[in-house]
């Protein structure tokens, strides 16, 4: 069990946006650029990538999801769940936002953006596909950049690193069903033993890596931890944008076919976003929680685990499906996004913390 000042060093250890982090929404860019260059002059190359499979997962893409993921993991510490006492009525909040409003409200947005008000801009082959990855992107709460919105905004530590616990933990049990639940009231399919396994590779078995090398990390001291978390912090990123690369290789002809696609992916992300911080902020201040827990609650609500939601949509429907196209939307717009939501938070303090 880590003691409150280990709690809060780790909270705050690593929370700057780094030089991958800071300018993420360009190495994005540049990846799409590359991943459909690449793909268009080495379309055999990716087409025998594609086939590298075992029981339908891409092993070249399983390899780079586990290095995306477990190091955002390891900043996870379960032993902080005791803090969620202290701050009850914020993490109710963030409890309501992250999985009654936020999975239903994109649900909502993605059936009305994407299959009425978009559709005759869209392929109709894959508008059930892009509402899939909509939905696989809100149904993943934000684990790791979380602790760098709310170090950005004098967010709680204690109360930041608890609510990523408690989501995290219930993202192990919920996931799937939710998921289940909002693709079968968008009349989609549910691949459920693949979704299962997905769950199984990219949520139960990274957590249960990245504890154990948390647990060894620590035993030898906070300063071992934090060296080892300052030399692998790159690698997740790094993973990341290989992975994109691929993505967009199988991607290329569908993207210059249609090159609006992005931008009309984003509107419904774009709303979300600003839609679920708001309540997430104005719903904290109705209840009486501090302006240090409404920031990283608001946060939070509006962001995702981009990796898992890209993980996820890659290993339900391929490289080739608008769901995993989608899904890097939501990568591409994160960091911006969040910076901007940042700076409201922050701007608005004096009012949130002004008494009636």
């Amino acid at each position: 069990m880590s003691t409150p000042s280990e709690v809060a060093h780790t909270c705050a250890s690593g929370a700057s946006l780094s030089l991958f982090e800071r300018y993420l929404t360009a190495w994005v860019a540049l990846c799409i650029v590359a991943g459909i260059g690449l793909g268009q002059a080495f379309p055999s190359l990716f087409h025998a990538i594609g086939g590298w499979e075992v029981a339908q997962v891409n092993l070249p893409v399983g390899l780079l999801i586990w290095v995306m993921i477990i190091p955002m993991l390891l900043k996870i510490d379960f032993g902080a769940l005791h803090q969620v006492k202290a701050h009850i009525k914020g993490i109710g909040v963030t409890l309501f936002i992250n999985w009654l409003v936020k999975p239903f409200s994109m649900a909502f947005l993605a059936w009305l953006f994407i299959r009425v008000w978009f559709a005759p801009l869209l392929p109709a082959e894959q508008l059930d596909s892009y509402i899939a990855g909509l939905i696989l992107l809100a149904a993943a709460p934000c684990t790791a950049m979380v602790f760098v919105w709310s170090r950005l905004t004098g967010g709680d530590p204690y109360f930041t690193l608890s609510q990523v616990a408690l989501n995290d933990l219930i993202m192990v049990f919920a996931f799937a069903p939710l998921v289940g639940l909002l693709l079968g009231i968008s009349s989609i399919t549910v691949p459920w033993a693949t979704l299962l396994t997905s769950v199984g590779l990219y949520i139960v078995v990274p957590v249960l890596i990245a504890q154990a090398i948390r647990k060894t990390l620590l035993d030898k001291g906070q300063a071992v931890f934090d060296a080892a978390m300052h030399r692998i912090q790159p690698w997740s990123i790094a993973a990341l944008l290989l992975t994109l690369v691929l993505l967009f290789a199988f991607q290329g002809k569908a993207i210059l076919q249609q090159p609006l696609v992005i931008a009309l992916l984003a509107v419904p992300i774009l709303i979300q976003v600003f839609f679920n911080s708001a309540l997430a902020y104005w719903l904290n201040r109705r209840v009486g929680e501090k302006h240090s827990v409404a920031c990283p609650s608001a946060l939070i609500g509006a962001s995702n685990f981009f990796e898992l939601a890209v993980a996820a949509a890659i290993s339900l429907f391929g490289f080739q499906s608008g769901a995993a196209l989608a899904t890097v939307v939501g990568v591409l717009i994160e960091v911006p996004v969040m910076l901007l939501i940042v700076r409201i938070v922050n701007a608005t303090k004096p009012w949130y913390e002004r008494t009636a």
